[in-house]
């Protein structure tokens, strides 16, 4: 029988709390995020060249993009954006591994980031505009749209959740199935394609993320 997209195998249980294998699957690649991070940095030159010159175009593109939508310096909401964005490329690749499931494939991931993006963006708009000021924003343009301003708060985020998830998953499925009946070699342009699909939903998801906080902080229009 088939296991359900939905269903989190369990690896091991502390006391109450179940530890699903796409926690552990986090947890490594977060941990090796920060080993690679601390080792693309350890040693920065004035001029940069090889590693450190490849971490700071990325960057430097990261940024780029977040000034663009938020018209306005980029610097507060860079270690959000960019960690999400990295962390998205390196969770939607990872199904890449032999033996590795996607975390983003499985919803608590992509539920988990959902909320952060949400409460970010809630942060973000009270350090801009103080707390009486920024709730305001949700009685305009009428105050009788109050009910549908809150309700969209929480739709934008299912929907931010939800297109990540389905992508990811559907992209496994999809691959797990063409290497069931064709065998190993011939889902090589799936996997390439896989490759596209993760390095879209990262985009899409952090471009998203930024285009809500950009709201918030006045820079979009809501």
């Amino acid at each position: 029988m088939s296991r359900s997209p939905l269903e989190a195998v369990a690896v091991f249980q502390i006391g109450p709390v179940v530890i699903t294998g796409t926690v552990v699957t986090t947890w490594a690649l977060i941990v090796a995020l920060v080993i690679a991070s601390r080792y693309a940095t350890r040693r920065l030159q004035l001029i940069p060249d090889g590693l450190q010159a490849i971490v700071e175009t990325l960057v430097g593109a990261i940024e780029d993009q977040v000034r663009a939508i938020v018209n306005r310096d980029p610097a507060p909401f860079l270690p959000l954006l960019g960690s999400l964005f990295i962390f998205l490329v390196v969770a939607n690749l990872s199904e890449l591994l032999p033996g590795v499931r996607a975390p983003t494939a499985s919803i608590e991931t992509p539920a988990a980031l959902a909320t952060i993006v949400f409460f970010s963006v809630h942060v973000f708009g009270v350090r801009q505009h103080g707390l009486g000021e920024y709730l305001k924003g949700y009685l305009k343009p009428n105050p009788m749209l109050l009910p549908l301003n809150i309700l969209s708060e929480f739709t934008r985020s299912f929907s931010l959740m939800m297109r990540l998830f389905g992508n990811i998953m559907s992209d496994e499925l999809v691959v797990a199935i063409v290497i069931a009946l064709a065998g190993l070699l011939v889902p090589i342009p799936f996997m390439a394609f896989e490759i596209l699909v993760g390095l879209v939903q990262a985009y899409i998801f952090t471009v998203l993320a930024a285009v809500y906080i950009g709201g918030a902080v006045g820079a979009i229009e809501r």
